[in-house]
């Protein structure tokens, strides 16, 4: 199938769009790479240092032959998603052994869990955490003693560091190797009726506690399509990780065997050998096209807008929102996994997962196949499922057939004709939405607006009864510059319960939403942030909002507000408590949600 005209055009237009950025971040790759392995250019100390601790590795290392694979790791134990890569470095090093190489721990990265900061100050935190993620990686890798990497991470910004890491390392080559989602649990359409209950008053906090670890009980990702599993997602359709790595669960023999198939591809791959495959090439244009497409087919993350486009142009590539608008409008959501369904991504791995969709995709002509990846040539590869074959991963076709028509469907039978997400703009500025979960009778909303400067506020009010109407919550200084941008992911419970009683409800934002974004009509990445000189800084109790995901706008009805001056909220609490301090520098200079909200790139 020829690739779709629309798809085709997108990608030109990011072509073009990049060239003055592009080209020259090609030239700096080649220049390094030309420079051949990194070890070659340390002195004898320099060498000594690094080998010191290496034991019966010394002399592979010494001797220069071998490539020596470096380990970037996101171990933590308090991350369940993480906690399975305490023993990775280890089943790495022995595989490389096994295949000619060696491996040492380049270094560790910080992993924090936005589920356990939801809410609390430390969310704060969390979107630099991604560039603190970039720049230690950075550090790890300066050391200049390896010919190829690999990167361990799962979760909401570790994956994204890790690829602006890897990009700005892009003539080294390298894989991501995943831990896999734990187990299923408790239904999450359970735990989110459990949560309203509690917001509603009806349950107490013992039976909150309950449901909840019931839901998150065991090692591995948590098995909602969030920001975590669309990582993951990513990672295959971009080609940096082995073909069917994503969604095997951690402990199995599958999850280790394709633990040692990534450590072989990495050591196959390096400039010592003929299949030298940087990561420069393999994250390309079509690449993040490709990223692009998973991402709408999937329903996935509305966090990966602002990701995806820092982690392109680390590469390089410049990407803008209505890429991804116009790529939402071309592809067909396929699947419907919790919170745009009932399944879980075990439920949804099993029904022919992320196999299944790439391979009716690239027959659609909705992606391109003709690029480099991490595990060879072309994306067909990524059609293939791993199963295990005397121990070692052997591969298979793979479903080409749904087994739930109710998780996945065919790109011509698809649960919307359209993707998960959709660009806001008009006088308030510029947002998204993800309306793959949302009631199309939702996706237009006009209400007078109730604004507020922190969750906490939003919740009070919801509490005294004075949101118990039709509205348009908006809630303001939640963007990177005022305190980080933190997801406002306790408000969903809240919105829902309005919802649900019959009202029409909308949500404004220059902050983020969680990476499982539901029911709730949000626009959300409101750019520029009121702390910016937006116009939704000017916004007063009682003005009229429109909301429309159908036209794709987002307007101040009222007039006059331009005139009116900016609120001037005070902001000084934002600057200390859990190590806000020191993120000073970092709100200061973050660049917008629309160029990816960094401060690294």
């Amino acid at each position: 199938m020829p690739l779709d005209a629309r798809i085709a055009e997108v990608t030109d237009r990011i072509i073009e769009r990049s060239r003055p950025t592009r080209e020259p971040y090609l030239d700096r790759m080649r220049q390094l790479a030309e420079a051949g392995p990194r070890r070659a250019h340390l002195t004898c100390g320099n060498q000594a240092h690094a080998y010191a601790a290496m034991g019966a590795d010394k002399d592979a290392l010494v001797a220069e032959r071998a490539p020596n694979i470096g380990i970037v790791t996101a171990y933590n134990d308090m991350l369940s998603a993480h906690q399975p890569f305490k023993d990775y470095p280890d089943i790495i090093k022995e595989a490389a052994r096994g295949a000619g190489a060696t491996a040492q721990v380049a270094g560790g990265v910080p992993a924090m869990c936005d589920g356990v900061t939801q809410g609390q100050v430390g969310m704060e935190l969390s979107l630099f955490s991604r560039d603190v993620i970039a720049l230690a990686a950075g550090v790890a890798l300066s050391h200049n003693t390896f010919d190829s990497a690999l990167y361990l991470g799962v979760c909401d910004k570790i994956v994204p560091g890790l690829v602006i890491a890897a990009a700005t390392f892009g003539y080294l080559p390298g894989l991501f190797v995943p831990a896999g989602p734990m187990v299923s649990g408790l239904p999450n359409d359970e735990k989110a009726r459990v949560r309203q209950e509690f917001a509603k008053g009806n349950i107490g906090r013992e039976e909150l506690m309950k449901a909840e670890m019931a839901s998150y009980h065991g090692p591995g990702t948590c098995t909602f399509y969030g920001t975590a599993n669309s990582n993951q997602m990513l990672m295959e359709f971009m080609g940096l990780h082995m073909p069917g790595a994503s969604f095997v669960n951690p402990g199995t023999p599958l999850r280790e065997a394709l633990t040692v198939a990534a450590t072989e591809r990495a050591a196959q791959i390096t400039g010592l050998g003929n299949e030298y495959t940087p990561v420069a090439d393999i994250l390309d244009e079509k690449a993040f096209v490709n990223g692009l497409v998973g991402l709408m087919a999937t329903g996935g993350s509305t966090n990966l807008v602002i990701h995806l486009i820092a982690m392109a142009r680390a590469a390089g590539v410049i990407l803008e929102c209505r890429d991804f608008n116009d790529i939402s409008d071309t592809t067909p959501l396929m699947a419907r996994v919790y919170p745009n369904g009932l399944a879980d991504v075990n439920h949804f791995h099993a029904a022919g997962g992320l196999q299944y969709m790439i391979g009716k995709l690239l027959d659609a002509g909705l992606m391109h196949g003709d690029v480099k990846t991490a595990a060879g040539e072309g994306l067909d590869l990524y059609r293939q499922e791993p199963v295990l074959k005397d121990g070692a991963v052997a591969y298979r076709d793979g479903p080409t057939d749904s087994l739930n028509e109710k998780i996945l469907r065919a790109p011509a039978d698809p649960f919307q004709p359209t993707g998960g997400l959709k660009e806001l703009s008009g006088n308030l500025g510029l947002g998204v939405m993800k309306v793959s979960a949302v009631d199309p009778e939702r996706h237009i909303i006009e209400a007078p607006a109730a604004v507020f400067h922190s969750q906490a506020d939003v919740k009070a009010a919801f509490q005294n009864g004075d949101l118990d109407r039709d509205v348009v919550v908006v809630v303001r200084f939640q963007g990177p510059k005022a305190n980080g941008m933190p997801e406002l992911h306790n408000l969903t419970p809240v919105l829902s319960v309005l919802q649900g009683r019959g009202h029409k409800v909308a949500l404004v934002t220059d902050g983020r939403m969680s990476g499982a974004s539901g029911k709730v009509p949000a626009a959300i990445h409101v750019a520029p942030e009121a702390l910016d000189g937006g116009l939704i800084g000017k916004v007063q109790n009682g003005d009229m909002i429109r909301v429309d995901a159908k036209s794709g706008t987002l307007n101040v009805l009222t007039e006059g507000v331009a005139d009116r001056p900016a609120a001037q909220p005070d902001l000084s609490a934002n600057a200390h408590g859990v190590g806000r301090e020191m993120f000073e520098i970092f709100r200061q200079t973050a660049g917008p949600a629309t160029a990816g909200a960094g401060v690294v790139v």
